[in-house]
């Protein structure tokens, strides 16, 4: 079920909640805004109820009936969320209520008995204004998203660049005796530091592609056992940590392989990467109804009670040590749970500290 904070579906019609006592006005009003999905309601109670499970668009209401006025809805609404969009009906002309309205944040005003082309102007007119306030909006967002990634890639590459510029200004300056054993152990490093800038590197392209393609599914037939198979075999692991994966027999699902194979990718290696020297980590599948469950398990360092509602935020990383150089963006997790959710699925974390973590991904099977 949709929320208001959601996006309706781009194929689907914008909805607008009708809200009068009068049957025959909801009814008069729903065959003049027939190229929307209308939902009706006969009272201020009946409309919150609706407006709170389900997604609407634009709620059009009346402003005098039984148990509740419309300006008290308007500003319930409004205090839900400061966003929504309402256009009062109303057969009065005093100007205490429309100043009333006004100051509740009503978006337009439609006089009784109604004018069917200045009703069909006012809500077309106040979707319109909607949809440009969320495309300004998400376009703020996206220019915060830059600048905070631009920031964080800067902050992650300064200190692999710094270590390996330094020791080349040493070598150059003669400092280390090539013999010594201090000098292999510092190539060493540096040689793993330039590997990190590798993988920082295929990672930024990985997210790249990422964001270019995150609209949308392209679904085909897909073995979820094959991805499984392909994702465990392509991850970095330690040589301590055990890998327990059993496959199990499912039906051919429609997924978009790519987004698919990228949420498994980001949650088995954050099993491994948190698993320490040596642990076990553990692939399960079941199926249970209408879905598959994928269960991924290990004994890592865990995650605090406290901190778990943030592992799906952008650039969230988990810093056990309090080190501030936790490697990697923080935003494996967070395309992740929005690729398993286009999916109709969901994605959840159960951890305790020193006790490992628990992420059961769950798919529908239709």
């Amino acid at each position: 079920m949709l929320h208001n904070g959601d996006s309706p579906s781009s194929d689907r019609p914008e909805t607008v909640l009708i809200v009068d006592d009068e049957r025959v006005i909801r009814e008069l009003c729903e065959k003049v805004l027939k190229e929307y999905h209308i939902l009706q309601a006969g009272s201020c109670a009946e409309a919150l109820q609706i407006y709170q499970k389900e997604h609407c668009d634009l709620i059009l209401t009346d402003v005098m009936m039984p148990g509740g006025s419309g300006i008290d809805l308007l500003s319930q609404v409004k205090t839900l969320d400061p966003n929504a969009v309402v256009v009062i009906m109303t057969g009065f002309s005093q100007k205490e209520i429309i100043l009333n309205a006004l100051r509740e944040g009503a978006d337009d005003f439609i006089n009784k008995p109604l004018n069917l082309l200045q009703l069909r102007t006012a809500v077309e007119k106040s979707l319109a204004r909607k949809r440009l306030r969320e495309e300004l909006a998400s376009l703020k967002r996206l220019d915060r998203f830059k600048s905070n990634f631009l920031s964080l890639i800067s902050h992650k590459l300064r200190t692999p660049i710094t270590a390996i510029s330094l020791f080349l200004q040493n070598v150059e300056k003669g400092i280390y005796d090539q013999n010594d054993q201090g000098f292999h152990q510092n190539i060493k490093l540096v040689n793993n530091e330039a590997e990190y800038l590798g993988r920082l590197v295929s990672d930024l392209l990985s997210f790249s592609k990422v964001m270019e393609g995150r609209e949308g599914l392209n679904l085909e037939p897909c073995d979820l056992n094959s991805i499984l198979v392909e994702v465990i075999g392509g991850t970095q692991r330690k040589e301590g940590i055990e890998t327990e994966f059993n496959p199990s027999p499912l039906p051919v699902l429609r997924l978009d392989r790519g987004k698919i194979t990228f949420v498994f990718q980001q949650v088995i290696e954050n099993a491994y990467k948190f698993s320490g020297e040596t642990g076990h980590v553990s692939i399960t599948l079941r199926t249970t109804g209408d879905a598959v469950h994928v269960v991924v398990a290990d004994t890592g360092i865990g995650i605090p009670r406290e901190e778990l509602s943030k592992v799906f935020e952008k650039f969230y990383q988990a810093d056990p040590d309090n080190a501030g150089q936790v490697r990697g963006f923080g935003l494996g997790l967070f395309y992740a749970r929005e690729f398993v959710h286009q999916h109709g699925g969901s994605i959840t974390i159960d951890s305790e500290p020193q006790r490992g973590s628990t992420v059961t991904v769950t798919l529908p099977l239709q």
